[in-house]
């Protein structure tokens, strides 16, 4: 019989139409000989078509494993994660402390500090609260500023000086109550993909060279310019680095099943800092996950593949868990 795949997507998320780009993608790149897909398309306003998951176990006997394309707020963030959990579905990446963990910037960084992994200089502040005068005093200028919580990229600017920094923490705020501010660094982008549960693996890192500024959401989905080097090109010991503080960070965050890594390498000392990590990296046809495995021999049939197989395997061992005191 053929596994039973329902694929998550749309979402109450500013990457609603980044997440429906990724939906078709897997579902296209899913053997149809050894998968039925189930759709599970979610409005921006929460509503499901045709039906939504329910929290309880054994209430959803036509699904098999879900495959979350549901990038952003109420997909990538734990929420999600909970529900399938209260539905005992196995699912594509991490559970629920690794998405949440993931999401926020603030906290995601914190773990990463926390274990000795090189982050950027950064604060992060309440959006009523955030003072500009002395957020300038703390890290000087340029700075970006960030939503805590979101990604591809929306909601994020680049501040120059104290106004434009008043500016950039009103459009952030408009995205999360949470903002994050970080010193900008000069030099490259870089990112590394990560799949596995207990040992998980790094892919080729690639690099990106944005056509704009930043690798912003119009530069990553929008213009169609960015340009690529895929492997990226560093030496030896700056690939192993870039895949080891992959894992690190993965490892760090309790991600499990997948996620994608991203780093700047600073030009002027050559220091490499850890920037953020994806629990659901974009699966659309410019989305470097799939296209760093591809690279390390991993093709995308064989990726989608893995990371069903990785799901079913998180999920056989979550059952062995006692969640009762024995008599």
């Amino acid at each position: 019989m053929k596994l039973r795949v329902a694929v998550l997507y749309g979402g109450r998320s500013g990457e609603h139409e980044v997440s429906l780009r990724s939906a078709e993608s897997i579902i296209g790149g899913l053997d149809a000989d050894r998968y039925e897909v189930l759709r599970f398309f979610i409005g921006k306003d929460g509503k499901w078509d045709p039906h939504p998951i329910v929290p309880e176990p054994g209430a959803n006997p036509g699904v098999d494993v879900v495959f979350p394309a549901l990038h952003g707020t109420f997909g990538e963030d734990g929420t999600l994660q909970g529900l399938l959990d209260l539905a005992d579905l196995p699912y594509v990446g991490a559970g629920v402390l690794g998405s949440s963990v993931g999401m926020d910037k603030d906290v995601m960084k914190r773990l990463c500090r926390e274990r000795g992994l090189p982050v950027v200089d950064y604060v992060a502040v309440r959006r009523h609260y955030a003072n500009p005068q002395l957020i300038a005093e703390s890290l000087g200028f340029p700075v970006f500023v960030k939503p805590a919580n979101l990604g591809s990229s929306v909601g994020i600017s680049k501040a120059n000086n104290e106004e434009e920094l008043r500016g950039a923490l009103a459009l952030a705020g408009q995205y999360d109550r949470k903002i994050v501010v970080e010193r900008a660094i000069a030099g490259r982008e870089l990112e590394c993909a990560v799949i596995g549960n207990e040992l998980p693996e790094a892919s080729l890192p690639c690099e990106i060279l944005p056509s704009r500024e930043f690798y912003d959401y119009e530069d990553k989905y929008l213009r169609n310019q960015a340009q690529f080097r895929l492997p990226a090109e560093l030496t030896a010991a700056q690939t192993e680095q870039v895949r080891s503080l992959a894992v690190a960070c993965f490892q760090a965050t309790e991600c499990e099943g997948m996620a994608r890594v991203d780093f700047f390498l600073e030009r002027e000392t050559g220091r490499l800092y850890v920037n953020e990590i994806n629990t659901i990296p974009g699966f659309t046809s410019i989305s470097m996950f799939p296209r760093m495995w591809e690279a390390s021999g991993l093709p995308y049939p064989r990726l989608l593949d893995r990371l069903i197989e990785l799901a079913l395997e998180r999920h056989a061992a979550r059952k062995s868990i006692r969640y009762t005191r024995q008599a």
